[in-house]
């Protein structure tokens, strides 16, 4: 055998041998020491069971979709789906009123995403729950996924500059601005686009119905144990690590602790799953990533795509998008023993192409199985 050769296979072992560490998932020892629990093997239902919000195409009637209707650039829009995502929407609505929500009546949306509402429907249906945890200007832990409020109800405004009692005169795809069952995206309030936006917090509640950003409290109170968790801890910016950024764990996990049904937590920060392998061994953890390009997104979030940050977490499960499941990374760190997640999954034909890859899947805009 040749030196170059020789040095090749000694430098390709080392190379393999070090991408395995960079990837292993938390070991079985460790696991077993801490009393770690498994993920409940149930669907999650991506923000709730929601009839507005991620992931739908912005219709409620079969087959008008065009006109201000939004489409998502992540929705399946084939023929199928489309008839599939109108099925998602009059199962949320029709589990939201068995839960208690709103009234037949209500031309509006009964149950959008992250809301009270979403969650007891999720809970009506048999479905677990995946939802995403911020703190308002006033320290409070809601549940809310956008870093503002544009896309859920017009307003332009960052939840990091409101208090949660602003959040309760807000609401969720206002159907007093034309949000109906459906929408992906609430229309952007009176104001909301100008330079300087110039939308301001009403002084009092909205009259009728209508769902705001609850507090993670309020919704461990609806779910009470009926429905797993996997919590999200959501941050604008995952490379940073300070005070806030720690103020969320610590206030969110302090919630959890309190709680008595049964969560696993996951992030797109390496960070805040190290958090918890460091302070709270004990919780099943995971870690959030998706196949992001070098050149688009940076060294960085590519790094992450590739689970190059799994050796500072060393996670129970990787939460991949549905698209990356075929992957080398997640093929080997699933084969390493960490089980896998899928996100978010919105049509039978998605489920699919991505069912062999995933031990489970977070799901919207589909209804995955024989619930109707």
């Amino acid at each position: 055998m040749s030196k170059f050769l020789r040095n090749a296979l000694i430098g390709g072992a080392a190379l393999a041998g070090a991408a395995a560490w960079a990837l292993a998932p938390r070991s079985f020892n460790d696991k077993r020491r801490n009393f770690v629990p498994v993920i409940p093997d149930v669907w999650y239902a991506h923000r709730g069971l929601h009839d507005a919000g991620s992931g739908l195409v912005g219709v409620t009637d079969i087959p008008d979709y065009g006109g201000d209707n939004p489409v998502s650039a992540q929705a399946d829009t084939a023929d199928a789906s489309i008839a599939e995502n109108a099925d998602y929407v009059a199962l949320a609505r029709r589990m939201a009123l068995k839960a208690g929500y709103g009234t037949p009546d209500v031309t509006g949306p009964l149950a959008p995403e992250n809301s009270l509402a979403a969650f007891a429907a999720a809970c009506e249906a048999g479905y677990g729950i995946e939802l995403d945890l911020q703190l308002t200007l006033d320290g409070q832990v809601v549940v809310v996924h956008d870093a503002d409020l544009l896309r859920v109800a017009g307003d332009p405004r960052r939840i990091e500059d409101l208090t949660y009692d602003e959040l309760t005169r807000i609401p969720l795809f206002p159907a007093a601005n034309g949000s109906k069952p459906g929408d992906l995206k609430a229309a952007p309030l009176p104001g909301a686009e100008e330079k300087v936006p110039l939308v301001v917090t009403p002084p009092t509640a909205p009259t009728g119905y209508y769902q705001h950003v609850p507090l993670f409290s309020d919704v461990l109170k609806v779910v009470a144990g009926r429905a797993p968790l996997i919590v999200e801890y959501k941050f604008s910016n995952n490379q940073a690590w300070g005070e806030r950024e720690v103020e969320l764990m610590e206030k969110g996990h302090a919630l959890l602790e309190a709680y008595s049904g049964p969560y696993v937590i996951e992030s797109f920060h390496p960070g805040a799953v190290n958090w918890y392998k460091e302070h709270h061994p004990d919780v099943c953890r995971g870690q959030l990533s998706w196949p992001a390009k070098l050149g688009k997104n940076g060294p960085a979030e590519w790094a992450a795509g590739l689970l190059a940050f799994d050796w500072l977490s060393r996670p129970d499960f990787i939460a991949y998008d549905w698209t990356g499941g075929s992957s080398p990374q997640v093929r080997l760190a699933r084969a390493m023993g960490a089980i896998t997640v899928s996100w978010t999954v919105r049509s039978s034909a998605e489920l699919a192409d991505c069912d062999q890859f995933f031990d489970h899947h977070i799901f919207e805009a589909f209804v995955p199985d024989d619930i109707r």
